[in-house]
């Protein structure tokens, strides 16, 4: 598999979706800005943001994946594989039947935990009521996007990676058109709109990927349930891989949390705001590394050919970092301005600019870290190896709990509290890939070689020389940036085009990448592919 070219697909079509996600909250923060309703439909909006982290982009990929893989490697035969999705589809769809209308009955509590009650900002029994119908409304989501997980993982494993990155598109598409058709006059029925349509989304995204199966060859039938050792093998391995691989989602609803009990109205949009900037480069580069090293690390290892999976995963870390690190220092160096022009008009003023910038800021400390556990994990997953991971996102949960409580009411002190949530977050991010790249390189199943530990300086030097830049140019754009959408598209393109451009050089003049890198960083699709693996 060519990783570069797999990476094209997988993260253009992430980045497509990343960028319509921006699209709706610059027409979130215009129609409703950083206020109470925002906040409500943020936190109705974290459980299924959660659950996807957990099961589409997590969990179940992590456990299935390897499993379909093994199954298909040892008889020959797509079939059998088939025939273990079935049996996997028997038990997950009544467990999720019984949990969505489970968590529907409790949403109530559930709401509660993850505003804090909002209890600085005292709402009345009404407002809180609003949020409680938010979230009754967005739970369905939940078990649309499980059952989408189970044939994207399917797809995934024949290479048909493109399917399953797309299927988010259709998710933005519902509630970019919900913003725009129904936003109203009223906040609150915005925000209403835009919770209807997240489950909406939900439903387009299954369908798609049930139109996809088909046009594939795939067609899985319900069957009665039974819990034979494999899919308890499955069952085991997808509650520790959720944990692992949804450490910053468990992170960011500690710091929503929180944020909604010791922080005033508007804290919870700034936070979330900065964080769907934060996830632009992380969906662009980590879920789309971590999409394609799962199954390619799984087969490599799965013949034998140990060497390769590690020059594998080498040149993953190699290419997270050589796209990671410009965005940490733009986001770093250059956030106000970056804020302003995206977000700041309509209800959104200038105070919210600058809460946010500093939330971005802080946020981005972290970003290599967040891209990192996705390329990391793959080597522990593909090992069948779920619990290490678990271990140690638990460890980076409770320095984030520690971080929120030590932070925001220091933060607070100086108006800064809504800092504290991302920084505590970044931080407990480091220490989670800290651990993992520990014990990955303790067992031997990896060693950063000669030609990353060449690189990786030299492209942290590339990345302050482009921060210094962007801050350098941010004054001559700064004024364009409350204007015309035209005017700030294009001030924004020049800022970030000419940090772009310092980059590039400085990459190539201290030899941190060469062009003949984007397109040889690996040639093993074609060896490690299957003869039963279906193109994409």
């Amino acid at each position: 598999m060519n990783l570069a070219r797999s990476l094209g697909s997988v993260g253009g079509l992430t980045l497509a979706s990343r960028v319509l996600a921006l699209v709706r909250d610059t027409l979130q923060a215009s129609f409703i800005g950083a206020s109470f309703a925002s906040d409500a439909f943020f936190v109705a909006f974290r459980l299924p943001n959660m659950f996807r982290a957990f099961f589409a982009e997590g969990a179940f990929t992590a456990a299935f994946i390897p499993m379909f893989n093994r199954k298909v490697g040892e008889t020959g035969d797509l079939a059998a594989g088939l025939r273990f999705a079935e049996r996997a589809l028997s038990v997950l769809f009544p467990v999720l039947a019984l949990f969505t209308v489970a968590m529907i009955a409790a949403a109530w509590p559930i709401t509660w935990a993850l505003s804090g009650g909002f209890k600085h900002q005292q709402p009345t029994h009404a407002q809180f009521a609003f949020v409680v119908s938010l979230s009754r409304i967005t739970i369905p989501y939940l078990m649309l996007i499980s059952l989408a997980s189970l044939l994207g993982g399917i797809l995934n494993s024949l290479d048909r990676f493109w399917v399953n990155a797309a299927a988010p598109i259709l998710l933005n598409v519902s509630m970019v058109t919900a913003l725009w058709f129904f936003h109203g006059g009223d906040p609150y029925q915005t925000a209403r709109a835009q919770a209807v349509s997240v489950t909406v989304g939900g439903a387009l995204q299954l369908g798609w990927l049930m139109f996809a199966c088909r046009r594939a060859g795939v067609s899985l039938r319900l069957r009665m349930p039974r819990l034979d050792d494999e899919i308890k093998a499955l069952m085991k391995l997808i509650l520790p891989a959720a944990t692992g691989a949804g450490a910053v989602q468990i992170n960011l609803i500690v710091s929503t949390a929180l944020a909604g009990g010791l922080l005033g109205e508007g804290s919870i949009s700034a936070i979330n705001y900065a964080d769907r900037l934060n996830q632009l480069p992380l969906g662009l580069i980590g879920i789309g590394l971590g999409t394609i090293l799962l199954p390619t690390v799984s087969r490599l290892l799965g013949s034998g050919r140990d060497a390769e999976a590690m020059e594998t995963q080498n040149r993953g870390v190699e290419l997270a970092l050589f796209l990671t690190l410009p965005a940490t220092a733009a986001f770093i160096f250059a956030a106000e301005p970056i804020i302003r022009g995206i977000f700041q008009h309509g209800q959104f003023d200038s105070a919210d600019t600058i809460r946010c910038a500093w939330a971005l800021s802080a946020f981005s400390i972290g970003l290599p870290s967040y891209v990192l556990v996705k390329v990391l994990t793959p080597g522990f997953y593909a090992r069948a190896d779920t619990r290490t991971p678990v271990r140690y996102a638990l460890y980076s949960v409770g320095v984030n709990l520690v971080g929120n409580v030590t932070l925001i009411p220091l933060l607070a002190q100086v108006g800064m509290g809504h800092v504290g949530p991302p920084l505590a977050t970044a931080a407990a991010s480091s220490l989670n890939v800290w651990m993992l790249y520990r014990a990955l390189k303790g067992r031997g199943h990896f060693e950063a070689d000669r030609r990353l530990r060449r690189r990786l300086p030299r492209l942290a030097l590339a990345a302050v020389l482009m921060g210094a830049a962007v801050h350098w140019l941010a004054p001559f754009a700064d004024p364009w940036l409350t204007r015309s959408l035209a005017e700030r598209a294009l001030a924004l393109g020049a800022l970030v085009g000419g940090g772009a451009a310092v980059y590039a050089a400085a990459c190539f003049v201290t030899g941190a990448f060469r062009l003949g890198d984007v397109t040889a960083l690996l040639r093993a699709r074609r060896r490690t592919a299957q003869p039963t693996d279906v193109e994409g």
